[in-house]
């Protein structure tokens, strides 16, 4: 294909992200054609509705509902509408035709990324997808390419910026979890329906894609343990600071020899670990690789600019490789197993309401002694006089706060600890269980 003069490209979506992108190629037509060596001509944008309100700045005689008459014609063909239903069908018929697919739609790529990266091998084309994760940050090109002779042993990324300005707030300012959820609601940070972000979900998505590439696997969502940062309270925000900790909702992906695992989570990192000072709604991932040892990436996760930039890098590249006549051959995927979180290596701080009485240590330790688990640090802290005063009030005895830090252990020897402390008689209620990593 060396004699391409010009390549016709298909956008399917004119939403924020969508509408830069266009604004680019209409713009940046000379320079574009001068770093590609062809043309790149849009052909028209595929929207839903005609009568929608567009950005008057575009031509409208690109808009158009027939998305499959642009595809059929295309030599690249950008998704950018997003959800599984109907961009599934538009990317598979796009690689059908052997017209490489550009797109930022993690939650398909994190379900259907092995079958769609087949379809595109069987048709000699390429599917990209930088823009799925962390926005402009440029990851997954550096990890399937630039660390592509490497070993990458872990991933550990801040891959959702609502989450991260939720938990940042509250850091700097105190203030509770529904109160920062409304005014990241009010600046547009979160969704009316902000669930996928405070649940974890769209970072569950991000997490499968990355260990998918960094450990040359077919991983999905579904295998990737997903909890959210709703029940994160003021306390613990505090218990944090206390311990020169902040709580950050980590997509962590590490690669064992008995397999990957791959979980999503509220995590205690120290104030020293380089993710702690991503403010925000900024996105960073960390990077530990054999040879190259610990690299971060940072930068804004999100918005129409910056995610255009990551589609635009991503069309660039793959334009060149078309008139080059050099796609990227298909990598083998290896045959690690996805584990259970059962047999992840983590360790765990608790923090629980206590008798304050003579042996509450000592039957707490032996708990995890019995449970093979290792103490690493253990406070006892007496209650502040409010606090002292509603245990009074309601007629019981003297109580204190303690904060045990495990070792690194197995999880689920961890969890049946947690659980059987819980039955103790002087464990009045456990008020906190948080991961650690990174210290």
């Amino acid at each position: 294909m060396t004699d391409v003069k010009q390549l016709k490209v298909a956008l399917l979506g004119a939403g924020t992200v969508g509408a830069q992108v266009a604004r680019i190629l209409l713009e940046d037509t000379t320079e574009l054609t001068r770093r590609v060596g062809a043309e790149l001509t849009l052909t028209g944008i595929a929207v839903r509705n005609l009568d929608s309100q567009r950005d008057a700045d575009l031509p409208a005689e690109l808009f158009t509902t027939d998305a499959n008459a642009l595809i059929t014609d295309a030599d690249v063909v950008i998704e950018l509408i997003g959800g599984i239903v109907p961009a599934s069908e538009y990317i598979r018929t796009a690689l059908s035709s052997g017209a490489a697919v550009i797109t930022g739609n993690k939650a398909l790529i994190a379900q259907q990324g092995a079958e769609l990266h087949a379809l595109a091998a069987e048709n000699n084309t390429v599917l990209a997808y930088e823009a799925a994760v962390a926005g402009a940050i440029p990851i997954l090109r550096p990890i399937s390419d630039s660390l592509g002779g490497d070993n990458i042993t872990k991933v550990m990324g801040i891959v959702n910026g609502t989450t991260n300005f939720i938990l940042d707030k509250m850091d700097t300012t105190g203030a509770a979890f529904d109160d920062v959820l409304a005014e990241a609601q009010a600046l547009g940070y979160a969704e009316a329906d902000p669930t996928a972000d405070v649940e974890g979900h769209d970072a569950a998505a991000k997490a499968a894609i990355l260990a998918s590439l960094a450990f040359h696997g077919n991983f999905t969502f579904d295998e990737v343990h997903c909890e959210g940062i709703t029940k994160i309270s003021a306390a613990d925000i505090a218990a944090a600071a206390q311990e020169n900790q902040v709580i950050k909702l980590l997509a962590i992906v590490a690669k064992s020899d008995a397999g990957v695992s791959m979980r999503v989570h509220p995590t205690l990192i120290s104030r020293d670990h380089p993710l702690a000072a991503v403010r925000g709604a900024y996105n960073a991932v960390f990077v530990e690789a054999e040879n190259a040892g610990d690299l971060m990436f940072y930068g804004q996760g999100a918005g129409g600019n910056p995610t255009a930039s990551a589609v635009m890098g991503d069309l660039v590249t793959t334009a060149r490789a078309l008139v080059a006549g050099a796609l990227t051959a298909p990598v083998e995927a290896n045959e690690l197993p996805a584990l259970a979180l059962d047999d992840v290596q983590t360790s765990y701080a608790v923090t629980m309401r206590v008798a304050d009485q003579s042996g509450v240590l000592a039957q707490i330790s032996s708990l995890f002694a019995e449970n093979n688990v290792s103490i690493e640090a253990m406070r006892q802290t007496a209650m502040d006089e409010a606090e002292a005063a509603g245990v009074q009030a309601n007629g019981d005895k003297a109580e204190a706060w303690l904060r045990i830090v495990t070792h690194v252990g197995r999880e689920a020897d961890l969890a049946a600890t947690v659980e059987k402390i819980r039955e103790l008689a002087v464990v009045k209620e456990i008020t906190s269980v948080l991961r650690v990593e990174g210290n």
